[in-house]
């Protein structure tokens, strides 16, 4: 674990050459902060595509063929009410004692857990071992973003956080290319099931680099701050002060806005497994596979899915990071929110033909994850340093908590339409509207293009 020393923090007023890019512009320790924030945050994508991945085989060996698509959503469910609590009390918990260390617990926290869910023996047991690896997962964002935000010279934040979430689409690419290659494999060693393989595969990379990032120091922007507030009374890392005072606004408007984002990657999108396996079952139906031939097809067209969408999706977050930068912040947000909901509704009913996979779920990445590049670059903007990694993990990560109902209405809705895979088409169709909602509060929030992060 990093100790509270000083890290890397460009003054600002010092004439920053603009001319250059950004990235020509950092010294030695912005890149290692920068190097190891991006790879948190893409180690832990791995780890949440994987699930996704792996969650249909799962629960079908657990619960039963016929079971598999109605428990299906409530594993999502309590992921992400694991993500939600770990997000608010990690997030606080850097705000106090430090980004750097408690970034460093969450990583080890899921990638543990995300080993030991290759373990399960039942739903119960599958269950726990997701919340627990959400609670790591949880903090990450928000830790990352705010170590980032606080580290980097003022006029490079904007285009290095965008960066660090555009590039968390390879960690997503890489759980693609780890499903695909495992769906191709004649046989898995020790006798597992591709679900197990891709547990215990997603489990290594992040475990291995904890190391490596426990070597972070704490922003100095950070550590002055705590310092002074001290001596002041600020509050750090308080719900208290977050929620009333005059940053409550910020952070409720701001909620509403990622839940809507939130609930269209999570709780619909991230399903496009389901309608992808059908499919692949109706192109293989007379191909006379073996049940077990049958499912690594399944593993490796869903994982190719899985890729495409993430193809889309890295376009889509350098696409709307641009925006950011360059137009406002708040426009990229209703924009990516609008392309994720046209995006949807194509895929959920439009998506009939094997050949449309190619470029369908590739639109869909480019709106449902493009969105999160904003959260990136706005979130952080809207909050002060002593409640920079609160405010963000509360927007993002009490989203989780509203996300978590929408598997379950989607579940709902799919068994009492049938509970067919046309049904659960149609059930997401009527969930994507939630992502109108967030594009009607963005006119009040405030445009922070071109300021400076808040003061206290």
């Amino acid at each position: 674990m990093s100790s509270t020393a000083s890290s890397p923090q460009s003054p600002v007023g010092l004439n920053p050459d603009l001319s250059k890019p950004w990235w020509r512009q950092f010294n030695r320790d912005h890149w290692f902060v920068f190097s190891m924030a991006s790879l948190a945050w893409l180690f832990d994508c791995l780890d949440q595509q994987l699930f996704n991945l792996a969650r249909g085989g799962a629960m079908e060996d657990l619960v039963g063929k016929a079971n598999a698509t109605v428990y299906g959503p409530y594993t999502v469910s309590v992921f992400l009410l694991g993500w939600a609590t770990g997000g608010l009390i990690f997030g606080a918990m850097g705000d106090r004692y430090g980004r750097a260390k408690i970034l460093t617990l969450c990583i080890f926290l899921y990638s543990v857990c995300t080993g030991l869910s290759s373990l399960s023996t039942g739903f119960f047991d599958f269950c726990v071992y997701r919340f627990i690896t959400g609670l790591g997962v949880g903090g990450v964002f928000g830790l990352a973003v705010a170590l980032v935000a606080d580290s980097v010279p003022d006029h490079t934040r904007a285009p290095a956080l965008g960066m660090l979430q555009s590039l968390s689409a390879f960690g997503n690419i890489a759980a693609g290319l780890i499903g695909m290659g495992i769906g191709a494999m004649a046989m898995i060693p020790f006798g597992l099931a591709p679900w197990q393989a891709m547990f215990l595969v997603g489990a290594f990379p992040a475990l291995m680099c904890v190391p490596l990032i426990g070597r972070l120091k704490e922003p100095k922007k950070w550590v002055d701050a705590r310092a002074a507030g001290l001596k002041t009374g600020v509050k750090f890392g308080s719900y208290g002060s977050l929620l009333g005072s005059k940053w409550r606004k910020n952070a409720w408007l701001a909620l509403i806005g990622c839940s809507a984002g939130i609930i269209g990657l999570w709780g619909i999108g991230n399903f496009h497994p389901t309608i992808v396996g059908s499919i692949v079952n109706q192109k293989l139906a007379s191909s006379g596979l073996t049940p077990a031939q049958m499912a690594s097809e399944r593993a490796y067209w869903t994982s190719a899915g899985l890729l495409l969408q993430n193809v889309g999706a890295f376009a889509g977050m350098m696409t709307f990071s641009w925006v950011a930068q360059r137009i406002g912040r708040r426009i990229a947000f209703g924009s990516a929110l609008l392309c994720s909901f046209v995006a949807t509704i194509m895929v959920f009913k439009g998506l009939r033909e094997f050949s449309q996979i190619f470029w369908m779920i590739p639109i869909m990445g480019f709106g449902q994850i493009g969105v999160f590049a904003v959260f990136a670059i706005y979130l952080p903007e809207l909050f002060p340093t002593s409640l920079r990694a609160t405010g963000t993990s509360f927007c993002y990560n009490v989203g989780r908590i509203l996300a978590a109902t929408a598997p379950f209405t989607i579940g709902k809705i799919t068994a009492s339409l049938g509970g067919d895979v046309e049904a659960f088409r149609t059930a997401g169709v009527y969930v994507s509207f939630v992502l109108l909602l967030g594009i009607i509060v963005l006119p009040f929030l405030p445009e922070t293009r071109g300021r400076e992060l808040p003061a206290e």
